[in-house]
């Protein structure tokens, strides 16, 4: 082993959204952090536009929702218009169960300035930009990069782990040889940013004209998207000609020589996933794990989803809260659904410019027809078709799943490569619908809420304020008990471990319940639930303890009586050392939580 000095706990590569939000969490944990950007800056053209819930959550938890709040346009919806003007399919949710507006326009290097200049509170997490990476070497007690500098200069820097967020074509997950599977689209598309929008009309529509199908998206600021397929024989040298770009803004504005131009750019549709997301010490998160195409909004924020699995994780194994194995729950959890997230964007693409004149006349014909039916427009306009992430291994108490089985699932896997079997695949993924259950049998864990997202209500504090949960909570766990003391039956073994890792101990009751003080206890939270929103949630499930985890995911359930066993199993797939919590002589044991431990 080798005794060479460490220059940070973990070394990101890529000053990316994905990489600066993965510093900015270790940072607020204390952990040392370098990250390497081969560019003398954060780039500042516009990429992303969209940004969902979950994203919006992300942020908040690093404590920059109130900065980032100022750059987005909430409740953005996405409209599919045929050739004839008519809006076949409006995707416009109005939920806020994770505490934000579902779907959100913004512009991404407004965000990503804000997510660098946030780690300026961290003496301990530094930036080195003009770097870029030659070559690495990982041993048993860390990795190792040689950096080349603007001037051609070698610079050697050494970390405990690394994190590759240095994009679809990642140097990092080619030099470890980690196969990038998928397909890339034939056709391209060019993308045009304006200032001053010319339209000024909300939200996005998705045209699907057969003759050249094009997008005009509304940004914040006053900026407008306007995205143009690109068709066979055309090349971006071409279409930025002045008469050609012109006839391309005709179809969408009088006066094309007006516009205020950003920028013009052809980009290909990729669909492509990396066989492993860890490769001893080193991790891949983002492009560098995953890219899909833009329809749905989702390569930004798959991104940001793993930023918040990845770096709780990390920090506690770096701190030695943890093992090793903690970090192989990454990509246990986050690999399926990144894959979920491409099959949805192919699905939307080919939904969006069918590859023949009789497709788009199939689509544009059975819309007409399932226009008519309410449910079918719930089902788009509140966004149910969105494959939620769901956890069951990893890092969670979960049932293990049914597997797929009969004609439906021998269908999928012949069809897999065509719209067909990605359409199929991705409706049995959506869990509760009748072909989820034709293709996997029925899930013995449907109903629990155990590797799902908690919910984010508003809740009346000690103190008389309102606030949204998470900032009660920070980056640490929290075990939520409806109407009585989450430590209650908690031993004291459990009860420090629990307090080792910084957890919350809370408790839920209604609003009118707050100015009884009677029975408060040291250390445990307590909290009014504003509109009865968490009543509602405990109201669905069997048990009336929640342990969330830090990404606010929960973790697993229980019954008040069982908290001790449930920590003991939590312990266990979590690689957190729990030797002094032991099973009590004459004890009740609960079978599947010591299954889970074992």
């Amino acid at each position: 082993m080798t005794s060479t000095p460490f220059d940070a706990d973990v070394l990101i590569v890529g000053a990316g959204p994905v990489g600066l939000t993965i510093a900015n969490t270790l940072g607020l944990y204390g952990v040392r952090v370098l990250v390497i950007e081969k560019l003398d800056s954060i780039i500042d053209y516009p990429r992303a536009i969209g940004i969902d819930d979950e994203s919006l959550r992300t942020l908040q938890a690093i404590g920059l929702a109130e900065q980032v709040q100022a750059h987005i346009t909430p409740d953005h919806a996405m409209r599919f218009v045929t050739a004839g003007g008519r809006c076949f399919a409006d995707i416009d949710p109005r939920t806020d169960e994770f505490g934000w507006s579902r779907r959100n326009a913004f512009i991404q290097p407004q965000i990503d300035h804000l997510l660098y200049r946030g780690l300026a509170r961290f003496p301990h997490v530094q930036v080195l930009f003009s770097h870029e990476v030659a070559s690495l070497a990982q041993d048993e007690a860390g990795v190792t990069l040689q950096l080349q500098g603007a001037q051609g200069k070698m610079r050697r820097v050494r970390g405990r782990w690394l994190v590759a967020c240095d994009g679809g074509n990642s140097f990092i997950r080619r030099s470890l040889d980690v196969a990038f599977e998928g397909r890339t689209k034939p056709n391209q598309w060019i993308v045009i940013d304006v200032r001053n929008d010319p339209l000024g009309t909300p939200h996005i529509y998705m045209h699907c004209d057969p003759e050249r199908p094009y997008v005009s998206a509304a940004l914040p600021h006053g900026i407008r998207r306007f995205e143009f397929m690109v068709m066979p024989g055309e090349t971006e040298e071409e279409l930025s000609k002045p008469e050609n770009m012109a006839r391309l803004m005709r179809k969408v504005v009088a006066e094309p020589d007006k516009l205020d131009y950003i920028r013009k750019r052809v980009y290909t549709h990729n669909a492509r996933l990396a066989v492993t997301f860890r490769v001893q010490r080193v991790l891949l998160a983002g492009d560098a794990a995953h890219i899909m195409p833009v329809w749905q909004g989702q390569g930004y924020n798959s991104g940001l989803r793993d930023a918040s699995n990845l770096a709780w994780k990390l920090a506690h194994v770096a701190k030695g809260l943890a093992g090793e194995a903690l970090l192989d729950s990454y990509g246990q959890e986050r690999r399926s659904h990144a894959r979920s997230m491409i099959h949805l964007s192919e699905v939307a693409g080919d939904i969006f410019s069918p590859a023949t004149r009789l497709g788009s006349t199939l689509r544009d014909g059975l819309t007409r027809i399932l226009g008519g039916f309410p449910s079918v427009k719930r089902y788009f306009v509140e966004m149910r078709f969105k494959p939620m992430p769901r956890y069951r291994q990893g890092a969670v108490l979960a049932a293990a799943p049914v597997p797929a089985q009969g004609l439906l699932a021998r269908l999928l896997e012949r069809s897999g490569g065509s719209a067909l079997g990605r359409l199929l695949g991705l409706m049995a993924e959506k869990e509760g619908s009748m072909l989820h259950r034709l293709v996997h049998g029925r899930q013995i864990d449907e109903g629990t809420p155990v590797g799902r997202m908690f919910i984010q209500p508003r809740v009346l504090c000690e103190d008389g304020q309102t606030r949204l949960l998470d900032d009660l909570v920070g980056l640490n766990f929290a075990i939520l008990a409806w109407g009585t003391d989450p430590t209650h039956g908690m031993s004291p073994e459990a009860r420090a471990f629990w307090e080792r890792l910084g957890a919350r101990f809370i408790t839920v009751k209604p609003t009118v319940q707050m100015t009884h003080r009677d029975d408060e206890r040291p250390g445990v939270i307590a909290i009014g639930d504003l509109g009865n929103r968490l009543k509602a949630w405990f109201a669905q499930q069997p048990n009336s303890v929640v342990f969330m985890r830090p990404d606010r995911f929960v973790a697993a359930t229980c019954t008040p009586q069982q908290v001790d066993d449930t920590t003991r199993a939590l312990a266990a797939v979590m690689a957190m050392p729990l030797v002094s919590l032991t099973a009590q002589p004459g004890k009740a044991q609960h079978p599947e939580l010591a299954e889970a431990a074992a």
